[in-house]
């Protein structure tokens, strides 16, 4: 059986971090479908169109790889993508302590889904998706942040 992993989030954008995570997570599963989640109550710096196709770009040349959108609760989106595990990755013990209660929920949700966690390298702990929106926003340099291929 083909283990799948859904890797959520709102990627708004996508960082070093994340890259790193999707990854590592090659080696675990035979497919990752990154899961952009659209939270109508969030405002964002990329429209949902321009995350997809950023992310497309990075992963063009990964066939394991999926990028798809979606507006429903994690644990629905797996059964739709016949995903049998939620990917996320760790920066620190608080991210942990976060996660982890996220995790509880899920698998309250469903107990048939399994939420892995991946620590990030310390080169990438220090990045967040706000920290890098608020360097373009500001006309920063975001490039060493980024994937190699972001393109805005």
């Amino acid at each position: 059986m083909e283990k799948i992993a859904l890797f959520p989030g709102s990627f708004d954008p996508i960082t070093k971090g994340h890259e790193e995570i999707i990854n590592k997570g090659l080696n675990l599963f035979d497919k990752i479908v990154i899961g952009v989640g659209v939270n109508a109550g969030k405002k964002t710096l990329f429209s949902v169109e321009d995350r997809l196709r950023i992310i497309g770009d990075i992963f063009k040349d990964e066939p394991r790889i999926m990028i798809m959108q979606y507006q429903s609760l994690t644990v629905e989106f797996c059964k739709k993508v016949n995903a049998g595990f939620i990917l996320r990755g760790l920066r620190s013990g608080l991210d942990f302590e976060y996660e982890q209660s996220i995790a509880f929920a899920n698998k309250e949700l469903d107990a048939h889904i399994e939420t892995v966690f991946l620590l990030s390298s310390p080169s990438y702990s220090n990045i967040s998706s706000t920290i890098v929106r608020d360097i373009i926003v500001n006309k920063g340099d975001y490039s060493k942040f980024v994937p190699k291929g972001f393109k805005i």
